[in-house]
């Protein structure tokens, strides 16, 4: 730190040319700031300064000297300041899984947030995750949060519940059912269904085995997909009708309606998941501003 504060007294005086007003824009009195740069004159075997009684002017040696210590000093600022930022989560890289509602009602919004609130921080997006698939990303480290439907039994992450989102029915414009104000459990019975894949190990197709059951009905499962857009591209071709969060609404299509759907339909979940082993403050930053959005 010594060098360090005898770069910077030497870098004032050259830069006033005169030891009364470096000494004044230093906090410190004249003499004792001669001595210093007379000490690292010493120290470093040059004279740096021709003293007058009226100014200094810098010698050969004290003009390089004078170039290399202004970068030294900028290079000590800036690194300060990053470390600076890293601290208060203003630098990083956070990678953001979604499930499919999720990436089209949160994404959008969440995004344009994160731009504005930590703009230091790079995001990356993956949409149209199911579950399983966030869980052994966040493993990997691939993602470092998920946008999750619990239950997660999983103790090396921690998971914190955002907000329940209302089940709706996607149905065909032209389909019966696209006239109601509301429909039940018992109304889809007869009707066929397009549910995410249970081979794929979705959330939501164990949330409609479950509310069939329920309802004491039989789902009449039609078509099974990946993706939150196929199934509603699929409803928009008249395939079938799909139970899916209220978000979902969000991806408008032509030739989709959707229809509340009433008791004894439960709600679901929407939850963000991370390792519990991680604590960079960027990542906690992140939470941060999510928890923010969620709760305006």
């Amino acid at each position: 730190m010594d060098l360090l504060r005898h770069l910077r007294y030497f870098v004032t005086v050259a830069e006033e040319r005169h030891f009364g007003r470096a000494a004044e824009r230093l906090h410190m009195a004249q003499p004792p700031l001669s001595q210093q740069i007379r000490r690292l004159e010493a120290e470093l075997g040059v004279e740096l300064l021709v003293r007058t009684t009226r100014r200094v002017d810098l010698t050969a040696a004290g003009a390089a000297y004078l170039e290399r210590a202004r970068a030294i000093l900028a290079s000590v600022d800036g690194a300060a300041d990053e470390a600076r930022r890293v601290a208060a989560g203003a630098v990083g890289h956070v990678a953001i899984g979604c499930v499919g509602s999720a990436t089209y009602s949160l994404l959008p919004a969440l995004s344009r947030r994160l731009a504005d609130e930590l703009p230091g921080v790079e995001f990356s997006f993956r949409g149209e995750m199911l579950v399983a698939d966030q869980l052994d990303a966040l493993r990997e480290g691939t993602i470092d949060l998920a946008l999750l439907r619990p239950p997660v039994a999983d103790g090396s992450l921690t998971v914190t519940s955002l907000r329940k989102e209302r089940l709706v029915v996607a149905v065909p414009s032209g389909h019966p059912l696209a006239a109601r104000h509301r429909v039940r459990v018992a109304d889809l019975a007869r009707t066929d269904l397009i549910v995410h894949s249970a081979g794929r190990r979705s959330a939501m197709y164990d949330v409609v085995r479950r509310l069939f059951a329920d309802a004491g009905e039989a789902p009449r499962i039609r078509h099974e997909v990946g993706e939150t857009s196929t199934l509603v591209t699929l409803v928009a071709g008249g395939l079938g009708v799909a139970v899916v969060p209220e978000p979902v609404s969000a991806l408008a299509l032509a030739g989709v309606a959707y229809v509340p759907l009433v008791r004894p339909a439960a709600s679901v979940e929407l939850a963000v998941a991370h390792r519990t082993d991680r604590s960079e403050p960027h990542l906690l930053r992140t939470l941060e501003v999510l928890g923010e959005l969620v709760g305006d």
